[in-house]
């Protein structure tokens, strides 16, 4: 996707605004990265790749709130938040399941049994915490939030 403007001519003498543009550009840039495959449940490291990505985004975007036009920022980072929940979703029951899957080895009987209803129970979790997410992740959808972001960083540097 075409960038509306790159942003790589930093140094010490650069306004405090054209840094923050910066720094939003390329903890956006690593979100979009990591959005491919994100809904591979036999790969769960895109998952949490990709909501590490989000949180440093929306770190980045409130330290240098004051550097963006507030209603833009806020509606962005609303985004942000929310793609983020969606994730955070996901990778709670992924997390769950890997834990759990290395116990399934270690338990036998009755237990083993309820175990693996759990289990169960957890897939189905996270297969719905992943339809969830489609939308969120859809190429339309991430399409925009890109747009938001590259909105948002023009604005700071006008």
């Amino acid at each position: 996707m075409a960038r509306a403007r790159e942003i790589t001519d930093l140094d010490c003498e650069a306004p405090f605004a054209r840094a923050a543009a910066r720094v939003i550009e390329v903890r956006a840039d690593e979100l979009f990265e990591h959005s491919r495959g994100v809904l591979d449940t036999g790969d769960i490291e895109r998952v949490h790749d990709m909501r590490v990505a989000t949180r440093r985004l929306r770190a980045a975007m409130e330290v240098f709130e004051d550097c963006f036009p507030a209603k833009r920022w806020r509606k962005a980072l609303k985004r942000v938040k929310e793609l983020a929940d969606l994730l955070g979703e996901r990778r709670d029951r992924d997390v769950a399941l890997e834990f759990l899957a290395g116990l399934a080895g270690e338990i036998h009987g009755p237990d083993a049994d309820r175990l693996a209803s759990l289990i169960g129970d957890l897939r189905k979790e996270q297969r719905e915490a992943n339809e969830r997410l489609v939308p969120a992740v859809g190429e339309k959808r991430l399409a925009k939030l890109r747009r938001r972001l590259d909105r948002l960083v023009e604005a700071a540097v006008g």
